[in-house]
């Protein structure tokens, strides 16, 4: 497989998860029976959890989880840049291999 064929698989692979969060969202939103607060919390964490997983390669996410151990705030905030980058089609399919740049912008 070639470059650009792996893009293109990610980033259908990206559209897919999208849209199944989008359908989780609407079914959830439909339902009668109110979930609790703390339920529809973990679901928008495994939720994020999985777009990210599929966007960073495994040391940009190692890289991410340590800024997050030691400074929480500026690591929630660069996974709400990378997520807002993805839905936009800013990586265009590919894997983000480093977030050293991301961290500058924010310091």
């Amino acid at each position: 497989m070639t470059d650009s064929e792996l893009d293109a698989i990610r980033a259908k692979r990206l559209v897919e998860l999208q849209q199944q969060q989008q359908q989780q969202q609407q079914a959830g939103s439909n339902k009668n029976i109110q979930s609790s607060p703390e339920e529809k919390q973990q679901q928008q964490e495994d939720m994020r959890n999985t777009m990210l997983s599929s966007l960073l390669t495994q040391e940009a996410r190692a890289r991410l989880n340590m800024i997050a151990l030691t400074k929480p705030e500026k690591g929630r905030m660069i996974e709400d840049i990378l997520i807002q980058n993805a839905r936009r089609g800013a990586f265009g399919g590919r894997k983000v291999k480093t977030i050293n740049g991301k961290t500058n912008m924010i310091d």
